[in-house]
């Protein structure tokens, strides 16, 4: 297992749709590892693929937060919305890929999902809460969409430049 870099926001690659994965090889299992190692080292609770530069629609997630829970590491391959809720939830929400920035986004509140798993098999389960609230996060990123283009427009622009202001900081360092 290896620690990926995370791409920072404005990248274009972080823009992109991503493509479906096609098969479930060593490769796709080898950047699943990478990609759950990268999102715990971080900390955070999902990660998709073309966050550390994979433009494949695979996302990693784990909301368990509380250490004396037993961690429950997820793997979705070509995820899909498959329903949801007409109740909604706002939760404030940040993004690895823009770090130490939140917003409070508005999403339905429960979502089912179908995707394949690293067997190769189509899993579906409903979530809510945090669940819902991060697998909905993690598709946005599959389709090139991050948390604040939800967000009104001074409020995206002047994230974008903080960004822009840490990447040119990380840069000389």
């Amino acid at each position: 297992m290896t620690r990926r870099a995370i791409l920072i926001h404005p990248d274009p690659r972080l823009k992109k749709v991503c493509d479906p994965v096609t098969a479930v090889d060593d490769a796709v299992r080898a950047l699943a590892d990478d990609m759950l190692e990268t999102m715990y080292d971080a900390p955070g609770i999902g990660l998709a693929a073309p966050q550390v530069g994979v433009t494949k629609r695979m996302l990693v997630m784990d909301c368990v937060k509380d250490a004396a829970e037993t961690p429950r590491p997820m793997v979705l391959i070509n995820p899909e919305i498959t329903w949801s809720s007409e109740g909604l939830n706002s939760y404030e929400e940040g993004c690895l890929s823009i770090p130490d920035q939140y917003a409070s986004v508005t999403r339905p509140a429960e979502v089912e999902i179908a995707w394949l798993g690293l067997d190769g098999k189509r899993h579906s389960e409903r979530f809510e809460g945090l669940w819902a609230t991060c697998v909905q996060h993690e598709i946005d990123h599959l389709n090139g969409k991050l948390f604040i283009d939800y967000l009104g427009a001074l409020k995206r622009q002047m994230i974008t430049r903080k960004m822009e202001k840490l990447k040119r900081e990380m840069a000389r360092t």
